[in-house]
C-alpha cells in the first residue's frame, strides 16, 4: 500500500457512538494517537442519523446497549438511510456479544465485532482493515463515475457523427436544386417547432428535426433534365418526379435507427395530402403519418418563400394565403392553423437559416 492510500486511510471520517463518556474519550485518545484526524464521539445515539447526513462516515463505532436508543434501532435506521449500493462500515462495540446479538448485527449491516474492555492493538488492527475496504470501494466507485462519463462523452461523440452525416446525406440532396442546402435546415427546425406547439413529447421533437433533413433524398435519382427543367414537367416527366418519394424511402429503408426509420416515413408521405390526393400512395386524413404531415406543411411554406432554378420566391403573403386555402385539402387542417398561428416564428426560423 502507498504512503497516498495509507494517509487518506488516516483522514478517513470515523464516528463513535455510545452512552458513556469515558469509553467514547479512550477509543478518542486511541485513535487519536494513532494518526486518525477526523475522529468524532457523540454520547447520544439519536444524533446519528443527522450527522452521518451531515458528514456520510466511513466509519461508525456503535455501542449496542444505550438507554436513549439500542445500537440495533440506530443499524436500522442506517440502513434505510444508506443506498443499498453503498458500503458503509459499522464496527459493533459491545461487553456481551451472544449468538443471537452477533446474528442480529450482521442482519442489519455491521462489518465486524470488537469486545469490551476494548484491547488497543486490536482496535487499530479492525478499524484500518474496515477503513481499507471502505477506501478501495470509494475508489471503484469514482472509477465507475469516471467510466461512466467517458462513455457518455463517447457516446455523444458518436451519435453527433451521426447525426452529421444524416444531415449532411439529406443536404447533398437539397444541393441538386439549391445551391446553399439552407432548405433542409429551415424546414427541419420549423418541423420541430411546429411538433413541438402540437404538443408532442420532446423525443418526438428531436426526432423529426434530425430526420425531416432527408424528405427529399430520393432527388438524388431524378435527373437533372427534370429537376432543373425552368418550365413547367410534362405528364411523363412528373410520373418521373414523382417517384423521387419512394425512391428515398427505399434509400433509408432497412435501417434500426429511429432517425432513419422516420426519415423513410417523411420521405415516403411528406407529399400526401389530406384529400388523398397526393402522392406515391393516395394516403388521406390521419392515415397520413402525423411526422408526415407536419413535415409537408413546413416543407412548402419554407419552397415558396425560396429561390429555384425553375421558379422566383413568392412573397410571405400569398405564401400564407396558400396555406390557409390548402387547410382540409393538401393540409392537415388542425396543423395548418396551428402554423398560420405562429407564422411570425417560422419567419424567424427563415431569417435565422437564410441563404448565403
Amino acid at each position: 500500500m502507498t504512503d497516498t492510500i495509507t494517509d487518506t486511510i488516516y483522514q478517513s471520517t470515523i464516528l463513535v457512538v455510545d452512552d458513556k463518556p469515558a469509553n467514547t474519550d479512550l477509543i478518542e485518545m486511541m485513535l487519536d494517537s494513532s494518526g486518525y484526524t477526523n475522529v468524532t464521539c457523540i454520547n447520544d445515539p439519536c444524533l446519528v442519523e443527522s450527522l452521518h447526513i451531515q458528514h456520510s462516515y466511513d466509519l461508525i463505532l456503535l455501542d449496542l446497549r444505550m438507554p436513549q436508543m439500542h445500537g440495533f434501532e440506530v443499524m436500522k435506521m442506517l440502513q434505510e438511510q444508506i443506498d443499498p449500493l453503498d458500503y458503509l462500515p459499522v464496527m459493533v462495540l459491545t461487553a456481551d456479544l451472544d449468538a443471537a446479538s452477533r446474528h442480529q448485527s450482521l442482519e442489519l449491516g455491521a462489518r465486524d465485532f470488537l469486545n469490551k474492555p476494548v484491547d488497543h492493538e486490536e482496535l487499530l488492527f479492525r478499524v484500518f482493515n474496515l477503513l481499507q475496504v471502505r477506501q478501495l470501494y470509494k475508489e471503484r466507485k469514482s472509477r465507475a463515475a469516471l467510466l461512466e462519463v467517458e462513455v457518455a462523452q463517447r457516446t455523444s461523440a458518436l451519435r453527433e457523427s451521426h447525426l452529421e452525416t444524416i444531415r449532411t446525406l439529406g443536404r447533398a440532396a437539397e444541393f441538386r436544386d439549391n445551391e446553399t442546402g439552407m432548405h433542409v435546415l429551415r424546414m427541419s427546425t420549423c418541423c420541430r417547432e411546429l411538433a413541438q406547439l402540437t404538443g408532442m413529447d420532446a423525443d418526438f421533437q428531436n426526432l423529426i428535426h434530425i430526420a425531416s433533413p432527408m424528405h427529399d433524398i430520393g432527388k438524388i435519382s431524378t435527373p437533372d433534365a427534370i429537376l432543373l427543367k425552368p418550365g413547367k414537367l410534362e405528364p411523363h416527366e412528373w410520373d418521373i418526379m414523382k417517384k423521387h418519394a419512394e425512391n428515398g424511402a427505399d434509400i433509408l429503408s432497412e435501417s434500426s435507427s429511429d432517425f432513419m426509420k422516420m426519415g423513410e416515413i417523411i420521405a415516403r408521405t411528406h407529399h400526401e395530402k389530406w384529400d388523398g390526393s397526393g402522392y406515391p400512395n393516395g394516403l388521406s386524413g390521419e392515415d397520413i403519418p402525423i411526422e408526415g404531415r407536419i413535415a409537408s406543411i413546413c416543407d412548402v411554406f419554407d419552397a415558396l418563400l425560396s429561390k429555384r432554378p425553375y421558379k422566383q420566391a413568392w412573397p410571405l403573403e400569398p405564401t400564407v394565403e396558400l396555406i390557409h386555402e390548402e387547410s382540409g385539402r393538401h393540409f392537415d387542417p388542425t396543423l395548418a392553423q396551428i402554423f398560420l398561428d405562429n407564422i411570425p416564428a417560422m419567419v424567424a426560423i427563415r431569417e435565422r437559416f437564410a441563404d448565403q
